[in-house]
């Protein structure tokens, strides 16, 4: 852990090349069985003493798989980039990079959607994720622990459904776009707000993935909302951003501290 923690540190001081205009910093992690994961960082613009910010992490999809430290930024990080955004909601962004040979949640891609199951090890990209999440938590002071989000799209919404089916009692809420899970994995999470989104029109990861989802979590009492877009292929993620509640849901939602471990 020692290791994490000043490689975290480290890489905080080190040179850094903007995407752009962007105000997502290059960053990479050094994971505890050698993983180096890239990913890109925003902090909060208001550092008020005394103050705690909530984080924030986006997973990307297949076709942002990569080396470049950069392609993961194509989908999501405009909304974060909004010059009002850390006005109204400052927080820590963290948008990590899956290597091009790897898949999120599992060692490859799934030959069903409706039969993702959990391994018995998570592959070490998604390993050095959650390494990643819980060295913010532990190192950086001013994260705030009952405000800690994950969300994802296509071959990230399923590795938002893992990540919170493994490690509920970190995550406050969760927001998986247009992925899947194996049900059954759902029925024991307890203190996660789910909002799911899909396009009723997908060919790629089907819809039936995200009702089957809803019908689990709500059965088992979750607190969960189920968006379905009509005439919407597997771009839901477009017409879910571009909703005007879409941050606002966010924001609203505080793990109650029975939760907290």
């Amino acid at each position: 852990m020692k290791r994490i923690c000043l490689s975290l540190l480290l890489s905080f001081f080190c040179a850094l090349t903007l995407w752009g205009q962007s105000t997502f910093k290059r960053r990479d992690f050094h994971a505890s069985d050698g993983t180096v994961l890239n990913y890109r960082e925003m902090t909060p613009d208001q550092n008020a003493k005394g103050k705690k910010f909530p984080l924030i992490i986006f997973l990307h999809g297949l076709g942002e798989r990569g080396t470049d430290n950069e392609l993961q930024l194509y989908w999501g990080s405009q909304m974060f980039l909004e010059p009002s955004f850390q006005k109204k909601y400052p927080s820590y962004v963290i948008f990590p990079q899956c290597p091009e040979t790897a898949f999120w949640a599992y060692d490859n891609i799934p030959a069903s959607y409706t039969n993702m199951k959990a391994e018995a090890q998570m592959p070490a990209p998604m390993n050095a994720v959650k390494e990643l999440i819980d060295t913010y938590i532990s190192f950086v002071p001013d994260v705030d622990r009952s405000r800690i989000y994950i969300m994802g799209l296509s071959m990230g919404g399923c590795a938002t459904y893992d990540m919170v089916a493994r490690f509920p009692d970190i995550f406050a809420a969760a927001i998986p776009m247009c992925g899947a899970v194996e049900p059954e994995r759902l029925e024991n999470i307890e203190g996660v707000s789910f909002r799911i989104f899909h396009g009723d029109d997908d060919t790629t990861i089907p819809v039936q993935c995200s009702r089957d989802a809803y019908a689990a979590l709500h059965k088992a009492g979750a607190d969960v909302e189920y968006i379905e877009i009509p005439g919407c292929g597997h771009g839901c993620w477009k017409p879910a951003f571009a909703r005007e509640d879409f941050m606002e849901w966010l924001f609203k939602q505080k793990k109650p501290r029975k939760y907290l471990k």
